[in-house]
């Protein structure tokens, strides 16, 4: 039992050879994973494949101040969502919408073609967010997600 955390590492190389040091890194350091109380906004989505993305966003002075999001997806879904948030996180909602499927599969230096979908599903995610944010009737108040800070 002394070396499991060396075959856990051989592990995690073998499943995921081939894939970019990017994906690994956002697999594996979700900070943006996790639901948010008192969002802003919140939606959720299930995309093509089956694979659910909840996002929650946090707006302060006019700027997108947090995202967290949850999945049932599979490891692509997860990165994609994670990286999606992270990328959103200081934009204005304008600026946020500008992020493409495009730039996330760019980002992850091309992803398998059978998961390109999780890219999709995710900015679909965020815009359904930022939309559902948008069309509020006074979407310029406060936020209370961040009262914990």
């Amino acid at each position: 039992m002394d070396n499991i955390d060396e075959i856990a590492e051989k592990l995690q190389n073998a499943l995921f050879a081939g894939y970019s040091k990017r994906l690994k890194e956002e697999l594996f350091n979700t900070a943006n994973a996790g639901a948010m109380e008192n969002p802003d906004s919140h939606v959720r989505i299930t995309g093509v494949c089956g694979d659910t993305i909840e996002m929650f966003l946090g707006i302060r002075d006019e700027k997108i101040d947090d995202v967290k999001f949850l999945t049932d997806g599979c490891g692509f879904t997860v990165a994609c969502a994670n990286y999606v948030a992270r990328t959103a996180k200081g934009k204005s909602i304008e600026e946020a919408f500008g992020i493409e499927q495009d730039e996330v599969d760019r980002y992850f230096e091309g992803l398998p073609e059978e998961h390109k979908h999780c890219a999709k599903l995710a900015v679909i995610t965020l815009r359904a967010l930022l939309e559902k944010y948008r069309s509020k009737p006074n979407p310029a108040k406060p936020s209370n997600a961040n009262n914990g800070k």
